[in-house]
């Protein structure tokens, strides 16, 4: 198993291993953080993904967007386009299905399909990052893909993690995108490097 496998395996046991209060807490942390982070009040598009394998909840930040008029978008895998991502505007009516990796996602409907370039915040899950805002994924580099040119655009991307994925250095490669803020319950980690 190789570096990236090997911190992937034990930043998912630390995750999974948190309480049912210690989620809770940071989920409510989390939202206080993103509901006064200044991208997030400027934007009116914004894609999040439901929460897996334990990673920080998304719930009550997705139900604030939508009490305070935000459209929410959630990452769907591309039916033809190999390893990409389509954004699909959430609704609380909106059918959610399993994909391929037993994660829910909107039904597919082209016509819910937001482009890449017109949201205005991407918060990306994670498994691990470090202080230079280099972000470890699961490993199938959908986020890197989606993320390649932000920077050309007007979207910002922003991570979620909670504060034990945290680690001394992420094994980078070269597809690998940093963000410019990864966000957790007790900090906001902003990176100039990645900007």
């Amino acid at each position: 198993m190789n570096a990236r496998s090997l911190l992937r395996k034990e930043i998912r046991q630390h995750r999974n291993a948190l309480s049912v209060t210690e989620q809770s807490t940071a989920a409510i942390d989390l939202t206080k953080r993103l509901s006064s982070h200044r991208e997030i009040l400027q934007a009116k598009r914004i894609a999040i993904y439901l929460t897996n394998d334990g990673e920080l909840s998304t719930t009550s930040f997705i139900e604030w967007c939508w009490q305070n008029e935000k459209e929410v978008y959630l990452p769907v895998v591309h039916p033809f386009s190999k390893g990409n991502l389509l954004f699909l505007h959430y609704q609380q009516e909106t059918k959610l299905v399993s994909n391929v990796y037993g994660i829910l996602e909107p039904q597919l409907d082209v016509t819910m399909v937001c482009p890449l370039n017109q949201l205005d915040v991407i918060c990306t899950p994670l498994v691990a990052f470090d202080n230079s805002g280099a972000r470890l994924g699961m490993g199938g580099g959908f986020y890197d893909r989606s993320l390649a040119n932000w920077q050309q655009t007007k979207v910002y991307p922003l991570g979620l993690a909670h504060d034990c994925q945290l680690v001394d250095t992420v094994p980078v490669e070269g597809w690998d995108v940093p963000l410019p803020e990864i966000i957790t319950p007790s900090k906001n980690h902003r990176f100039i490097n990645a900007i």
